[in-house]
């Protein structure tokens, strides 16, 4: 019985990936609601839609994963805070900090995406 369990604890620590490792889960979906209603109040003639967003979004979160895993704890840490600062959460804004973090490594594609970016109406 004990050699069972060990296997099992040895087998189950090889397959559980550290948590520094994963991408955050982000709520998007409030961040894109959120700026819709923002870009109506504003009255803007080219408002970007609820699912424009989310699709830039999703996007964007489907090209984190090689560049998360290629930087330093630090780096993401940075990246998830400006990513989720006053309550805004963006996936495109943290591939932008990502791929600003690795802009001397050949692996972080550039993304036209607009996505909840708060940058994406400084254009």
């Amino acid at each position: 019985m004990k050699i069972v369990l060990l296997t099992i604890a040895m087998l189950g620590g090889q397959l559980v990936t550290p948590i520094s490792d994963r991408v955050p889960k982000l709520n998007v979906e409030a961040t894109c609601k959120a700026s819709v209603a923002a870009d109506k109040a504003m009255g803007l003639v080219l408002a970007q839609s609820y699912e424009d967003c989310m699709r830039d979004e999703n996007a964007a979160q489907q090209q984190i994963l090689p560049i998360w895993t290629a930087n330093s704890d630090k780096v993401r840490n940075e990246c998830e805070g400006e990513a989720t600062v006053a309550g805004t959460e963006s996936y495109v804004d943290l591939l932008t900090c990502l791929q600003m973090a690795s802009l001397d490594k050949p692996s972080a594609p550039a993304l036209a995406l607009r996505g909840a970016s708060k940058n994406r109406n400084r254009k």
